[in-house]
């Protein structure tokens, strides 16, 4: 009897869904001048100092990256005034993920993970046959750090945590977060994905890194997918221990991040202006739909981040698909166990008032 093609547990995985690219609904659709307000993408485009820097990079694409990203994690360094070898670099802060579950993760060992997180903390864990624990959320469907303290065993190495969460919007605050590490006993390790942090301005958030510098055994990722605009260059970091980072990058494949996100990452960690524009933008966007979203009497969660998730006063699905159907794109909630709602990314103020219109004439 021949063996199977694949792992039990691998057969069982869900595929990651991302969202619906304006092209490919128009081409469907055969409609134009849609927009796309569900991949918590900078609408504001990318950092146009990133942009400068790719078009002077392009003349050496004949050439290998530097497998190390050296100059840029010299820079990233200088700004978190962390050392460069506690710094590691991923193909988006998704892959930095992935390289914590492999690096630190064995054969029989148990993960925590919140119940409406983002989900590739589950395939990050699903894909290697691991066991994991599922906590029930807390206040507004985010995370329960107590909860999720409780559900350690003796078993658990690592803890995931988003912060701001995807797709609630949520946070976790830092007495929250400092009760949750005194508790954690010594082998487990948390990892923090902050991909949103940059656009949170209430003084209780937890900074993932300062953790770190206070000698909190925890993996603090971060995106330049986000409010610098460089969602298609693929490019995100770490910032742990520095024995973690050593461990992490004999994991990591060589040549992980290109020549272009380099030089992208590197000059727009220096585009102060354009990260000011982008929460200010993102602000009053957020206002302007909390303030419509009341009007027509819709349930929705407040949010630090970039997004916000929204309950259907229809079925959610159906709201989905009739939005396409006027061009515009958003998330329906469904994969992250919340058939009843729908997240949407905070756009310019047209992209905004668009949706508005489109969603109350359809309601």
């Amino acid at each position: 009897m021949s063996r199977e093609l694949v792992a039990d547990y691998i057969a069982r995985l869900v595929p990651y869904v991302p969202g619906k690219p304006m092209e490919e609904l128009e081409r469907e659709l055969g409609i134009t001048d849609s927009i796309k307000v569900a991949s918590n993408e900078n609408p504001l485009g990318p950092s146009p100092k990133a942009l400068r820097a790719i078009r002077a990079a392009l003349k050496t694409l004949n050439r290998y990256p530097d497998g190390n990203a050296t100059v840029l994690k010299e820079k990233l360094a200088g700004k978190l005034k962390v050392k460069p070898e506690m710094i590691v670099m991923g193909n988006g802060s998704n892959e930095v993920l992935e390289l914590a579950a492999a690096t630190f993760m064995r054969p029989g060992d148990h993960a925590v993970i919140s119940e409406h997180a983002f989900v590739v903390y589950d395939l990050a864990v699903d894909s290697r046959g691991l066991s994991k624990t599922v906590v029930p959320p807390g206040k507004n469907y985010g995370h329960d750090l107590a909860a999720m303290a409780r559900a350690v065993t003796d078993k658990t190495r690592m803890l995931f945590i988003a912060n701001p969460n995807n797709p609630t919007g949520t946070m976790a605050t830092r007495a929250e977060m400092d009760a949750l590490l005194k508790s954690l006993p010594e082998p487990v390790i948390v990892v923090l994905d902050e991909a949103y942090f940059e656009y949170v301005e209430d003084p209780a958030y937890p900074d993932g890194v300062e953790l770190v510098k206070s000698g909190a055994r925890l993996i603090a990722t971060r995106t330049f997918s986000k409010i610098y605009g460089l969602a298609g260059c693929r490019i995100g970091y770490g910032v742990m221990p520095a024995e973690f980072a050593d461990y992490m990058n004999r994991v990591r494949q060589p040549f992980n991040t290109n020549s272009l996100a380099q030089a992208a990452a590197y000059a727009a960690l220096d585009d102060d202006a354009f990260v000011r524009r982008s929460r200010a933008t993102n602000r009053k966007g957020l206002k302007y739909l909390y303030r419509e979203f009341k009007r027509l009497k819709l349930e929705f969660i407040p949010s630090v981040a970039n997004f916000v998730l929204f309950k259907s006063s229809m079925e959610a699905r159906v709201l989905y698909e009739r939005l396409l159907h006027q061009g515009v794109i958003v998330r329906p909630m469904g994969g992250y166990k919340l058939p009843q709602w729908l997240r949407v990314t905070v756009g310019t103020p047209a992209e905004n008032r668009r949706f508005i219109s489109a969603l109350e004439g359809l309601l």
